[in-house]
């Protein structure tokens, strides 16, 4: 049977910390939720994989390295309410949901709502739920956001979710156009938002954050 614990302990010293994270209450998050409970059966062997993992169709966990430093670069204080768009199956938000004091995971398809929802509810994890809506809409019922992670890339600047920040909020999610992505950090402050790149970065693109045809960044 394989040992996941061991697997998770490797995970957080070579791709995590090895990777640019160092927060302690991030790296204690990682290494005490079991991410093979959040992927399909048949692929629980690769669930510490130094690469994304597709769940479903086209729908991936963010390699853990690259999560982890987005999340590390969005500074989650135990206070904060947090909002996770595109969970797929519910890691991230388990983790998130040790970091700060809410946290809404939100997804677009039903059954992937159900399993994520599933998942946090045998975790025991009582501060973090699930929706189901748009992923470029946000859940503006529970705004404003302290931080909103976004779990894959955009093409396009995020103009639905920056309106739900918090002053003093931040977003982190990766922008991508060719040739590159990058991690951003979205900041904002005194009512108005700006923004900084952090790390060259990868991901797939989420549904609704494509850009119409004939954008040019």
């Amino acid at each position: 049977m394989p040992d996941y614990a061991r697997q998770r302990q490797i995970m957080v010293a070579s791709q995590v910390l090895a990777g640019g994270a160092t927060d302690e209450r991030l790296l204690d998050a990682m290494g005490e939720i079991p991410r093979e409970r959040f992927v399909p059966g048949d692929k629980r062997s690769i669930a510490y994989a130094d690469a994304p993992l597709e769940v479903v169709n086209r729908r991936w966990l963010l390699a853990p390295a690259t999560f982890a430093r987005l999340v590390q670069l969005a500074v989650i204080a135990p206070g904060d309410n947090v909002l996770d768009v595109g969970c797929t199956t519910g890691y991230s938000t388990a983790v998130l949901a040790k970091l700060a004091r809410r946290v809404v995971g939100l997804e677009e398809d039903a059954d992937l709502v159900r399993i994520a929802s599933e998942g946090l509810h045998a975790m025991q994890v009582g501060n973090a739920q699930i929706v189901q809506g748009a992923l470029a809409d946000g859940h503006p019922a529970e705004n404003p956001y302290d931080v909103i992670l976004v779990e894959g890339a955009m093409e396009q600047e995020p103009e639905r979710l920056l309106a739900q920040l918090a002053e003093g909020g931040r977003l982190v999610g990766i922008l991508h156009y060719e040739p590159q992505g990058h991690a951003m950090l979205y900041l904002k402050e005194y009512g108005k938002v700006g923004r900084r790149m952090a790390f060259d970065a990868s991901a797939q693109v989420l549904a609704g954050f494509r850009a119409p045809a004939g954008f040019v960044f």
